[in-house]
C-alpha cells in the first residue's frame, strides 16, 4: 500500500460526496471523478488488521472473486493515510444498482420472483466456489446493466478451497434471515440442499 500525506488526501477528498459515515468519521466517499474511496479504521489495538489491513483484504478479495468469475468493483489503489489513521481503497464502482434499492423502489411480482430465484442461484454459486461472505445481504449485491449479479463491500469475505459445508451455508444466510424485509429473498431449503432454485 502506498502512503499519502494529508494534503494529497485533502485534494483527493475535495468536492467528494459522503455516501456513508459513522461517529468515527467518513467511511465511503464518491470522488468528483466518479471513483469511490472506502476508508477503513482499526477498531481495536490488538487485531488481525494490524498485520493484514482491511484495505489489503479488500484488494485481495476483489482479485480472488474476479478470478472466479464474480463481478466486483475495479481496484485502482490501496493506500495508507497516517494523518487520519486510516487505510483506504480507491476503486471504480461496479456499475448497477443494489437489490435492496430495487426492493425499496418496488417491482412487479414477476420481476421480483425472477430476481429472487437469480439471487438464490447466485448464493448457491458462491457457496459452491467456497465463498463465505459474512456481510451477505441485499445491500451488498449489485444487479449489473447486463442482468448479472455482483458483490461489493467484501473485505470480510473468506474463500475456502472446497464448497462450503452445510453448517457454514446455514451460518452464512442466518444474518439475512434477521432482516424482516429480506427474509423471503432467501430460499433456505435450496441453499442448504445445494440445488438450483
Amino acid at each position: 500500500m502506498k502512503t499519502i500525506d494529508h494534503q494529497d488526501f485533502l485534494a483527493m477528498r475535495s468536492g467528494a460526496e459522503v455516501l456513508e459515515a459513522d461517529g468515527h468519521g467518513d467511511k465511503v466517499l464518491r470522488l468528483v471523478d466518479g471513483s469511490m474511496l472506502k476508508l477503513f479504521r482499526r477498531k481495536r489495538l490488538i487485531t488481525s488488521a494490524a498485520w493484514y489491513p482491511y484495505a489489503k483484504r479488500f484488494v485481495d478479495n476483489a482479485d480472488a472473486l474476479r478470478e472466479r468469475g464474480v463481478h466486483v468493483p475495479t481496484v485502482i489503489a490501496a493506500m495508507r493515510i497516517p494523518s487520519i489513521k486510516r487505510d483506504a481503497v480507491l476503486y471504480q464502482p461496479l456499475e448497477g444498482v443494489t437489490i435492496r434499492s430495487l426492493v425499496r423502489q418496488g417491482m412487479d411480482a414477476e420481476t421480483e420472483n425472477r430476481l429472487k430465484r437469480q439471487f438464490t442461484e447466485f448464493v448457491i454459486r458462491l457457496h459452491a466456489l467456497g465463498i463465505y461472505f459474512r456481510s451477505l445481504h441485499l445491500g451488498n449485491v449489485i444487479l449489473t446493466p447486463s442482468g448479472e449479479l455482483g458483490l461489493i463491500d467484501f473485505s470480510d469475505l473468506r474463500i475456502y478451497r472446497r464448497p462450503l459445508p452445510v453448517f457454514m451455508r446455514r451460518r452464512n444466510i442466518r444474518r439475512m434471515l434477521g432482516f424482516d424485509d429480506e427474509r423471503d429473498w432467501i430460499d433456505s431449503e435450496a441453499i442448504l440442499n445445494r440445488r438450483s432454485a
